[in-house]
């Protein structure tokens, strides 16, 4: 399924005045585990992951008479900025200024929505056609999982292909997540997921996963967790969610300590379960984990039970929508 127009055409193309600066805002998503973790398989990786309405990243890029980056995460930026400026032969001088910053190495995509941020904020301001999916892989993003790139074009709930023959994965199917839906987040302030060289390491020594293993988990995405997301079907789609959780904290246990990356989440997560909650588990490599609500008051208390059954005060609650669609793009005129 290909990708929408590149969100740096179509912004470009509602205004025909000089752009001076370019501002996106793009959120956090959940990525609810691979159909072969282990990448080995003949069709390895393949993932299902959900765009959420916050945490956002927001920057805004302009030219400028020398280099300035400011805010959180402002060297990340800077490197992105630089790597994706030399690669197109460009010697113009840039200040970005980032808001706000999705929390990084916390499983919610932080760095792949800030290089496409400052990638394509690049690519529009200096008139270049330049996709998601081009940003990505020049800035090597999303070399295991799409979640994070489809998540910035279009929102929604989506599965991806998985890496093919040296190409970045491919949108399979999206859905919208229903409106009334709601996704309580659970964050470890204390904690930090595997990324980077340990990220890497883990992949290499993890053992094969079976073919009919990811072809079960595959199956079920499609003819299940999907069409209850067009159905509006709740308990089937948190069934199928707390599936692939279950085989993913399984297999990555031995990794990260346990299901859960931070005991402290896990607690929680045993707290809301017992309370009745579905569709539980930990996004990417945690520490933050989630828990679906069918509507705003069962979400409200999902997240009175969370805050009560947090006994250190550290962790940090939530409430939050799918998104169904992509980043904001705002260009300013001189």
């Amino acid at each position: 399924m290909p990708m929408q127009e590149s969100p740096a055409a179509v912004a470009q193309s509602t205004n025909n005045d000089p752009v001076s600066a370019v501002s996106i805002a793009t959120t956090a998503r959940l990525h609810f585990g691979f159909f072969d973790p282990s990448g080995k398989s003949s069709k390895p990786f393949g993932s299902f992951g959900l765009s959420l309405s916050e945490p956002w990243t927001r920057l805004t890029l302009r030219h400028a008479s020398k280099n300035a980056v400011h805010g959180t995460e402002a060297e990340r930026a800077a490197r992105y900025l630089d790597t994706i400026r030399k690669a197109h032969g460009i010697e113009q001088a840039y200040s970005l200024d980032i808001e706000s910053a999705i929390p990084s190495h916390a499983g919610l995509g932080s760095g792949t929505q800030l290089a496409l941020a400052v990638g394509t904020a690049f690519g529009i301001l200096e008139g270049l056609d330049l996709s998601p999916s081009k940003i990505a892989a020049l800035l090597e993003r999303g070399t295991r999982s799409g979640i994070g790139i489809a998540s910035f074009a279009l929102g929604g709930a989506i599965l991806d292909s998985g890496p093919r023959e040296a190409t970045l994965p491919q949108l399979v199917a999206r859905a919208p997540f229903p409106e009334p839906w709601r996704t309580l987040l659970i964050f470890d302030p204390e904690a930090k997921g595997l990324d980077g060289a340990d990220e890497l390491a883990a992949f290499e020594t993890l053992p094969a996963y079976s073919e009919d293993e990811r072809a079960e988990l595959e199956a079920r995405i499609v003819g299940r967790a999907l069409p209850a997301l067009e159905t509006g079907n709740f308990g089937a789609f948190c069934d199928e969610v707390g599936h692939l959780q279950a085989r993913m904290g399984a297999y990555f246990a031995p990794l990260q300590g346990g299901v859960f990356t931070s005991r402290r989440v896990a607690g929680v997560v045993a707290a809301l379960r017992a309370a009745g909650a579905r569709g539980l588990g930990q996004s990417s490599w945690g520490p933050t984990g989630f828990a679906f609500a069918e509507t705003e008051a069962d979400g409200l208390r999902l997240l009175d039970v969370a805050s009560k059954a947090d006994r250190t005060g550290t962790l940090r609650f939530v409430l939050t929508r799918g998104r169904n669609s992509g980043a904001e793009i705002t260009c300013h005129s001189a």
